[in-house]
C-alpha cells in the first residue's frame, strides 16, 4: 500500500533513529555522545574495526564514512535486514506505538490534496513576493529596510507584501486556474459567514512558514496600518498548518543547530529575522502564542538544552515562567532549558540592529537554568521575615517540584531547592565558615527578618584575589586551601578545556564550596562562553592569570601532584583526564548526597526524639551511624586516590617530587 508523507514523518519524529539501529550495533562509548544524540559504531554493512558508522538523532540519518552506505529509519532495515519497505513501516510504527493506516481510498486522496495545497501556498508566496516590489509594495518596503534588513535577508526569508484590497490575491490564483474550494482550504480567503469571501491578508508584510520539509504550510502578517484591528495576523487552522505544532524558521535552525548545539527560541519573526542577519542562525519562534508543549518537544529535537529567550519585560518574565511550567514536567537526564532574559525593554531585535551581536551573545552567556529560573521566581521581591513564610515558600517549591515526571531528576531537583533554602535561610553568622552556596541572593532580595545579608563566603577585606591568596599562605594549606576532589575537578577542565565542550551542561553546573575556586570557575566559563569552538589551554591560562588566578592554579597543581593525581595535569592524556575526571565528579555528588542524607535523618532523628519513639529513633540512630562511616571515608583525600586506582594501573603516570 502507498503510505501518505504526513505518517512515515509522524513515526520518524516519534522514534530516534538510534533507538533502531542500537538493535543491530554497539556504539563506541568513546566517540559517541548520547546526550546530543550522536553516535558511532563499526558499521554493519562492511566489516571494520574502527567505528566510521555516524548516526545523528536530529537528522534522522546514518552514514558509513568507510563504505558510504547512508539512509534513513526505513532504509536501514530495508537494506539491513532486506526487508520489503511495508514491513520496514510496519517496525518502526511499532516502535512507535502508532497503528498502521488502513487502505483508505479517502486518505490517499487527501495526500493528494495536501500536495495541490502546497502548490497553491506557493503560488501565493510568489505573489506576495512580486506585490512586494511595485509601486504599492514602497511603504513596506521602506519599512523593512527602516528595521534594517538587507535585500538578501528578505530574499532568504522570502517576505512579501499583501496589497491593500479584498480580491488581488483572489483574482490572480483564480487567474491560474485555482478553484475557490482550493483558496479556501488553504486559508487565503475569508469565505464563513459572509456573502462573498475576499482575502483574508490585506496590506500587510508577509512572512511565509514553512514546514520541517521547506514547504509553505502558512503564513504571518505584519500590518501596516497603526489602528489594524490585530498587528499580526496568522493563517487560520488548515489541512496544512497546525500552529501549535509549528516553529517559525524551523528547518533552517535545524541545520544551524548541527555547528552550533543548542537552538534558541525567541518571541517573534523580526527577531528571528534579525538574528540571523547578525549572524545567528539557530533561531526559532512560536507563532505568535505561548510556547506549547508540541513545540518544546521540537525544541528538544534539535538540542537536549534550547535556550528560551525572552524580554525583560513583565510580559517577557511572565512568559518564561509560563515556559517553565511547561518544561518542568518533561524534563529528564539530559533534557532541560535555560533561560535568558534580555535588559528590559529591548529585544533580540533592537538589541543586534543597535548594538551588534555582542551584547546578546552576552545575554546567552547568561542563560539560567531551569531551577535557578524557578528559584528566582519563587523568591523575588519577597520577604520571608516569618516562620510561616519560609514554611509556605517550602512547601511552594516542593509542589512545584513535584510535577516532574522522571524519578531520578525529581529526587536531584528535591536536594537542589533544600540547598538553596537552607542556604537562603542560614543564620548569618554562620555564613562564612558554611559551604558556599549563594543562591539567588540578588533576586531574592531578602535573609532573615527580611533584610539583606551579605552572600556566604564573602571577605570584608579589600585587596586582590592574588594578595588574599598570598596573605592567607594558601600554598601552605590554609584553611582556604580547596578540598582536594575540588580542585582535582577544577585543574582538569583548567589543563584541559576541550572537555567543557563534550558536557558543558553537567561540568558548568558544578558547586565548589571554596570562595576563590567559585570566582576562578565564573571565569572558566565565560572563558569557554566567549570562545566556544576555540577554546584552549594557553588561552584560558591567560585569561585566569590576568584575573590574578595565577597563584590558586599554582597551589592547585602542587596539591594534585603531592597527591599523584596525575590525571588532573597538563602532561595527561585527554582519554585519561576524561576518565579521571569522571571518578572525581561521581566522588563529590556522592558526597553531597549523603550529607543531605545525614541532615534528613538528623532532622528525622529529632522528630522521632520529641514523640517519643524509641524504636524508630534507634533504627534512625543506626543508619545515621552508617552513613557518618561513608562519609568519613568519601572525604578522605585517599578516598580520592583509591578512586583512580584502576584506571591509574592501566597507564603509570610520570613521579611527581613532592617539592
Amino acid at each position: 500500500m502507498r503510505f501518505s508523507n504526513s505518517f512515515l514523518d509522524e513515526i520518524r519524529d516519534r522514534v530516534n533513529i538510534s533507538d533502531v539501529i542500537g538493535r543491530r550495533v554497539t556504539w563506541d562509548r568513546k566517540k559517541s555522545n548520547a546526550s546530543k544524540g550522536d553516535y558511532w559504531a563499526c558499521c554493519p554493512f562492511h566489516g571494520e574495526k574502527s567505528p566510521s558508522f555516524h548516526c545523528e538523532d536530529r537528522k534522522g540519518r546514518y552514514h558509513c564514512f568507510g563504505c558510504g552506505v547512508s539512509g534513513d529509519h526505513f532504509r536501514f532495515l530495508t537494506d539491513l535486514d532486506g526487508m520489503g519497505f511495508p514491513e520496514a513501516v510496519q517496525q518502526i510504527a511499532d516502535m512507535a506505538g502508532v497503528a498502521m493506516p488502513q487502505p483508505d481510498v479517502q486518505a490517499e486522496r487527501r495526500e493528494r490534496e495536501r500536495a495541490t495545497l502546497q502548490d497553491v501556498m506557493e503560488m501565493a508566496t510568489l505573489f506576495f513576493q512580486d506585490q512586494l516590489q511595485t509601486a504599492a509594495g514602497a511603504r513596506a518596503r521602506a519599512y523593512l529596510r527602516d528595521r534594517g534588513l538587507t535585500g538578501r535577508t528578505i530574499e532568504t526569508f522570502r517576505l512579501g507584501f499583501a496589497p491593500d484590497s479584498r480580491n488581488a490575491l483572489k483574482e490572480h490564483l483564480a487567474s491560474k486556474g485555482i478553484a475557490r474550494e482550493q483558496m479556501e482550504a488553504c486559508g487565503l480567503v475569508v469565505h464563513e459567514n459572509v456573502p462573498v469571501s475576499y482575502d483574508r491578508f490585506r496590506d500587510r508584510i508577509m512572512f511565509p512558514i514553512l514546514s520541517s520539509r521547506e514547504k509553505v504550510i502558512a503564513f504571518g502578517g505584519r500590518a501596516m496600518a497603526a489602528d489594524a484591528m490585530a498587528k499580526y495576523l496568522n493563517s487560520n487552522e488548515t489541512e496544512l498548518f497546525h500552529k501549535g505544532n509549528v516553529l517559525y524558521n524551523f528547518a533552517r535552525a535545524r541545520r544551524a543547530t548541527q555547528s552550533s548545539g543548542t537552538v534558541i527560541a525567541v518571541e517573534g519573526y523580526m527577531d528571528v529575522i534579525a538574528l540571523y542577519q547578525a549572524g545567528v542562525e539557530n533561531a526559532v519562534a512560536p507563532l505568535g502564542t505561548a510556547l506549547t508543549e508540541s513545540q518544546l518537544d521540537l525544541l528538544w529535537k534539535m538540542s537536549p538544552q534550547p535556550i528560551l529567550c525572552f524580554d525583560g519585560d513583565g510580559a517577557g518574565i511572565r512568559a518564561a515562567s509560563r515556559a517553565a511550567d511547561l518544561a518542568l514536567p518533561h524534563i529528564k537526564p539530559g533534557r532541560s532549558v535555560s533561560f535568558a532574559l534580555l535588559p528590559d525593554g529591548k529585544d533580540p531585535d533592537d538589541l543586534v540592529r543597535h548594538e551588534g551581536r555582542a551584547p546578546f551573545d552576552r545575554v546567552l552567556s547568561e542563560a539560567k537554568p531551569l531551577a535557578a529560573m524557578i528559584w528566582s521566581r519563587e523568591t523575588a521581591s519577597v520577604t520571608f521575615d516569618t516562620p510561616e513564610k519560609r514554611a509556605e515558600l517550602e512547601n511552594r517549591l516542593r509542589q512545584i517540584v513535584s510535577v516532574i515526571g522522571d524519578e531520578s531528576v525529581r529526587r536531584f531537583y528535591q536536594q537542589d531547592m533544600r540547598d538553596r533554602l537552607n542556604a537562603f535561610f542560614q543564620p548569618q553568622f554562620q555564613r562564612g565558615n558554611a559551604s558556599n552556596k549563594n543562591y539567588g541572593r540578588g533576586d531574592a532580595g531578602a535573609g532573615r527578618g527580611g533584610q539583606r545579608v551579605p552572600p556566604r563566603g564573602t571577605t570584608t577585606g579589600s585587596g586582590s584575589i592574588s594578595d588574599r591568596l598570598s596573605q592567607s599562605g594558601l600554598v601552605k594549606g590554609y584553611l582556604a586551601t580547596p578540598a582536594l576532589r575540588e580542585s582535582v575537578l577544577a585543574l582538569t577542565i583548567v589543563n584541559h578545556p576541550q572537555l567543557l565542550l563534550e558536557e558543558y551542561d553537567e561540568i558548568a553546573a558544578i558547586d565548589y564550596e571554596n570562595r576563590d575556586l567559585q570566582k576562578l570557575w565564573s571565569q572558566v566559563l565565560t572563558y569557554a562562553a566567549e570562545s566556544a569552538a576555540g577554546l584552549s589551554r594557553e588561552g584560558l591560562a591567560s585569561r585566569l592569570e590576568a584575573q590574578g588566578f595565577e597563584p590558586l592554579v599554582k597551589a592547585m597543581n602542587q596539591q594534585v601532584r603531592n597527591a599523584r593525581l596525575w590525571t588532573a595535569t597538563e602532561q595527561a592524556a585527554l582519554e585519561d583526564a576524561r576518565e579521571g575526571y569522571t571518578q572525581a565528579l561521581s566522588l563529590h555528588k556522592r558526597t553531597k548526597a549523603l550529607r543531605w542524607q545525614k541532615i534528613d535523618l538528623e532532622r528525622e532523628i529529632a522528630e522521632a526524639t520529641e514523640a517519643g519513639d524509641g524504636d524508630r529513633m534507634v533504627q534512625l540512630m543506626r543508619a545515621l551511624s552508617e552513613v557518618q562511616l561513608e562519609i568519613g571515608r568519601m572525604e578522605n583525600q585517599e578516598a580520592i586516590i583509591d578512586g583512580f586506582g584502576v584506571m591509574s594501573g592501566r597507564v603509570k603516570g610520570p613521579a611527581y617530587s613532592h617539592g
